[in-house]
C-alpha cells in the first residue's frame, strides 16, 4: 500500500542551535523521510539559522525541501507562508526546537488512516506529559479534543499535530494578528468541523525537555499568553460558539489560572526549575 505524502510545516526564528536536530529527527522517522515535503521559513532570523538550513539541504539531496525566508512577522505568518505551499495529503507541524522520536509519524498514520476512527486531526504526548482533566484516554489509547475541552485546557502541543489536508480547506488558516495561544486559537476553530483527538503516546521531545510554560519561547511570556486566550475568548463569541454568560465565565476561569501559573511560575523558579 502507498503510503500517503505529509507536508512538514517548519517555521524558524533564531533556531541556529536546535534546528539541525530538528531536521534529523524528521529524517531519521520510521515512516520514510521520502514521503516528506519538508517546508521551512525563516522568519527574519538574525543568527545562523538560515546559512545552517541551507547547509543541510545541501547535504541532503534525497530529501525535498521548500524553503522561504521573509521578515518577522510571528510563528502565525511563518506557518501560512509554508501551509500554502504544502501539496501533500497530510499536514504535520513541528517547531524548529522540538525533536520527533523516529517512530512518531508511523505510529500517527496507523491512526489517522484507520477508517474505523475517522480522525481528522491527530495530535500526541509529549515526553514525560501526563494528559490531565478533562483528557482521558479511551481503549484504544485516544482521547477526543472537543470545543469545550480545549476552552478549559489545551494538550495538543503544535509540534505532536498531524491532520489531514481537508481540515486546512474547511478552518483556513493561523490568525496573523496572534503571536500568543495561536495554536488554541487554530484547534478551537479547527474543532467546528472535524474529529479530533490525542494518542496517548509519548512521541516528542519539546523545548529542549524544559517545562511549558514560563521559561523559554514564547510561552514564557506569561502576560502575552493570558492576552492571548483573552483574544481566543472574544474571536469564540463573534463566531457565536459561546454566549455572554459563558465569556464571562470563562474569562474570570482563564485570569484565575494566569494568576495561578504567576505563583506557580516563580515558586519553581526559586527551586531552580
Amino acid at each position: 500500500m502507498m503510503k500517503k505524502s505529509i507536508a512538514v510545516i517548519i517555521p524558524v526564528y533564531n533556531s541556529e542551535t536546535t534546528v539541525i536536530n530538528t531536521l534529523e529527527s524528521v529524517r531519521l522517522q520510521t515512516y520514510g523521510a521520502a514521503n516528506f515535503q519538508i517546508i521551512l521559513v525563516n522568519d527574519g532570523s538574525t543568527d545562523q539559522s538560515l546559512l545552517l538550513i541551507e547547509e543541510y539541504i545541501k547535504d541532503h539531496p534525497e530529501l525535498q525541501f521548500l524553503l522561504f525566508s521573509q521578515e518577522n512577522g510571528g510563528v502565525s505568518n511563518a506557518r501560512n507562508t509554508a501551509l500554502r505551499s504544502a501539496d501533500a495529503d497530510y499536514i504535520a507541524l513541528l517547531d524548529a526546537d522540538d525533536q520527533w522520536l523516529p517512530e512518531k509519524i508511523e505510529r500517527q498514520m496507523k491512526y489517522l488512516e484507520n477508517p474505523a476512527f475517522g480522525i481528522d486531526f491527530l495530535a500526541c504526548k509529549r515526553t514525560h506529559q501526563q494528559l490531565l482533566f478533562p483528557y482521558k484516554a479511551d481503549k484504544n489509547h485516544l482521547a477526543a479534543i472537543t470545543f469545550r475541552r480545549l476552552m478549559i485546557r489545551n494538550e495538543a502541543q503544535p509540534s505532536s499535530v498531524v491532520f489531514k489536508r481537508k481540515v486546512l480547506k474547511n478552518t483556513g488558516f493561523f490568525s496573523i494578528n496572534q503571536r500568543y495561544a495561536e495554536d488554541i486559537n487554530y484547534w478551537l476553530k479547527v474543532s467546528l468541523n472535524n474529529k479530533m483527538f490525542i494518542l496517548d503516546e509519548e512521541l516528542i521531545f519539546a523545548g529542549g525537555g524544559k517545562r511549558t510554560f514560563g521559561i523559554s519561547g514564547l510561552s514564557a511570556n506569561l502576560k502575552e499568553m493570558e492576552k492571548g486566550f483573552q483574544k481566543n475568548l472574544r474571536d469564540m463569541l463573534l463566531l457565536k460558539r459561546i454566549g455572554w454568560l459563558e465569556y464571562r465565565l470563562y474569562s474570570g476561569f482563564y485570569t484565575v489560572k494566569y494568576g495561578f501559573r504567576l505563583l506557580r511560575n516563580n515558586y519553581l523558579k526559586l527551586l531552580g526549575k
